[in-house]
């Protein structure tokens, strides 16, 4: 018979047998995670103790064509403090009070999630010298308060170039996830416009970091390490910073002449000046304009709405490559040319206008700008006089014509699509034709025939045609020089550390229409006529140098009349190319083409007189 002993002695071996199985496998596993695997987790450790943050590099300068300072950097006291401060709620409105930052823009920018976990957090930037001594003398009241160094971007301009140079801001949650700046971080600087977007990377540089040994609530408690950053490179714009002020002010005083004329509505316009040669942009000006300033340290949410309201005339957008406009009277120019080189049009190709022109039928008659009607005329005396009369046949010649020979030519010239500016939101333009005409109406068949009035009314600027005024610029700047469109840009050069180029710009042809010399030099003769017989000439009475130019009066369905003038000087050897257009500013010829007349004064070093013209053709 078993006794309960040697029951129990069983049931001892198979619970021994247990505890050194156990025993075994807590034995195998403490080897195996201090030998076999002691380096991996040391190393975690070792990570877990110690944090990195990075440090921002003060971003490069911006310069003109003669280097001066577009854009700079100014040293400035700024005010951090860690996240974990706000848990101190007495320390907070203290630091508040002192700095004169709101407690609960303090405890946002506290809790922000654009910043890494153990970087400081900037509370105010610029702090005036007497509140950061008050901070250091008082250290002991600020535990975790600092004051440091830090570098704002300074205008010396002011609002000047505004929409070349762009404005710089912290980096969206669509910038990050676009890849475009594979390094950025949350929380970083970077570029959201114009010039400081375009060549972010070059005026980045290099940041520094600081690494931290913390302790296991993630508490710092030294710093271990520290890397300087390196500033980025400075870049060398083609903006001429004498001539960018004349030309934002040529702008101002053309909105102000066309108010003067009745014109009320006037708020906005564009100009731009081109170097004929080489697509450099001298100035390109945008109204109305805005201070980049602004955007330093943040932008106020109220401010940010303020500037994106209709009633603003949303001045954050460049209108010289954001906008596109009917070009009016201005493309007769491109006509003209388009006619000469297909050969359906002479220099001695003439036409009658009555006044009211009839060539579609009397259901479909159009007035001339003249209602009195201009006679016979020739082709150098139509573009003179802008007769409109004249241009509908020529519109009805190039319907007849088989090919779309119109839109084709104006293809060559660069309008109709992007001509790739090293700025970003440029705008296509519109040439439109019968496919677009197609595919536009696809939902109502009625309107996708491609009329006859189409292309009437494309041949004197109007109808579905839109151009932008960089586009229109370019086109005057190719009838100038050959038929060559070159890419337009803002880039000179990007300059190394020792002032000298180590990057630099160069001519980039985006079509050539090869224009023949005799289509050219007629072009040209009536071009100047413009200035000196025709509809601009009350603009350029008595200015010594040659203008080849056409004005243009756009008509905008609901809003009052667009003034324009296009052109290029020297007429004989093409330096520059000019475009200014203001919106519902009334008459090219009395609005527009002054203001061509003083950027083109500053350009050649003449003088300048404000002028008063009652030149009111379209």
């Amino acid at each position: 018979m078993t006794t309960f002993r040697q029951l129990l002695k069983g049931r001892f071996a198979v619970l021994g047998v247990v505890v050194l199985v156990a025993l075994g496998s807590l034995t195998a596993r403490l080897w195996g995670m201090q030998v076999l695997s002691g380096s991996s987790f040391a190393a975690a450790a070792e990570g877990n103790r110690i944090r990195e943050v990075s440090l921002p590099a003060a971003r490069g300068r911006i310069l003109d064509i003669k280097g001066r300072p577009l854009v700079t950097n100014r040293p400035v006291m700024a005010v951090t403090a860690p996240a974990t401060i706000s848990q101190d709620t007495t320390l907070v409105a203290h630091l508040a009070s002192v700095i004169g930052v709101p407690v609960d823009e303090i405890t946002k920018r506290l809790a922000s999630y654009k910043a890494e976990r153990l970087a400081p957090r900037v509370l105010k930037l610029d702090v005036p010298m007497q509140t950061a001594a008050y901070l250091a003398e008082h250290s002991a009241d600020f535990p975790g308060v600092a004051v440091e160094e830090s570098a704002v971007r300074v205008y010396p301009g002011g609002s000047l170039a505004a929409h070349v140079l762009g404005y710089t801001g912290e980096i969206s949650e669509t910038q990050l996830a676009s890849g475009a700046l594979p390094d950025a971080k949350i929380g970083d600087i970077v570029g959201k416009s114009g010039v400081e977007a375009s060549y972010d990377k070059v005026l980045q540089g290099e940041k520094g970091f600081r690494r931290f040994e913390v302790d296991n609530q993630g508490r710092v408690r030294s710093v271990l390490d520290e890397g300087a950053p390196r500033a980025g490179k400075d870049i060398k714009l083609t903006i001429d910073r004498d001539v960018q002020k004349v030309t934002e002010k040529a702008l101002a005083d053309a909105i102000a002449e066309a108010h003067r004329q009745g014109f009320t509505k006037a708020k906005g316009g564009a100009a731009v000046v081109l170097d004929v040669k080489t697509g450099a942009v001298v100035a390109m000006a945008s109204a109305p304009t805005y201070d980049p300033s602004i955007f330093l340290g943040g932008i106020k949410q109220a401010t940010w709405d303020a500037l994106n309201a209709k009633s603003s005339e949303y001045p954050l957008n460049n209108r010289a490559i954001q906008a596109a406009y009917p070009p009016a009277s201005s493309f007769k120019a491109v006509v003209a040319m388009a006619g000469l080189q297909t050969g359906l049009l002479t220099p001695s190709t003439a036409f009658n206008c009555p006044g009211f022109w009839t060539g579609l039928g009397k259901q479909w008659g159009k007035w001339c700008w003249d209602h009195a009607g201009h006679g016979t005329l020739s082709l150098v005396a139509a573009i003179e006089q802008s007769c409109d009369g004249y241009f509908y046949n020529v519109g009805k010649r190039f319907y007849q014509a088989p090919g779309e020979k119109l839109q084709a030519f104006a293809r060559t010239l660069g309008l109709g699509s992007k001509l790739g500016i090293d700025l970003a939101g440029e705008v296509a333009g519109r040439v439109p034709d019968a496919a677009w005409k197609k595919a536009y109406n696809q939902n109502y068949p009625e309107y996708q025939q491609w009329l006859p009035g189409d292309t009437v009314n494309m041949a004197i600027g109007q109808g579905d045609l839109l151009v932008t005024p960089l586009q229109l610029a370019s086109a005057y700047a190719a009838l100038g020089n050959g038929g060559i469109v070159v890419r337009p840009h803002v880039l000179d050069a990007v300059l190394a550390p020792d002032g000298t180029a180590s990057v630099e710009s160069s001519v980039s042809v985006v079509s050539n229409a090869h224009l023949t010399a005799a289509n050219l030099a007629t072009l040209r003769h009536a071009l100047v006529g413009v200035t000196t017989v025709g509809t601009g000439r009350g603009s350029f009475v008595g200015f010594p140098i040659s203008v080849a130019g056409k004005t243009g009066t756009a008509q905008v369905a609901g809003k009052d009349d667009y003034a324009l003038f296009a052109c290029y000087a020297p007429a004989s050897a093409p330096r520059y190319a000019i475009v200014v257009i203001v919106e519902q500013g009334g008459h090219g010829g009395s609005v527009a083409a002054p203001a061509a007349r003083q950027i083109m004064a500053k350009l050649f070093g003449k003088k300048y007189t404000t002028i008063h013209t009652t030149d009111v053709s379209r």
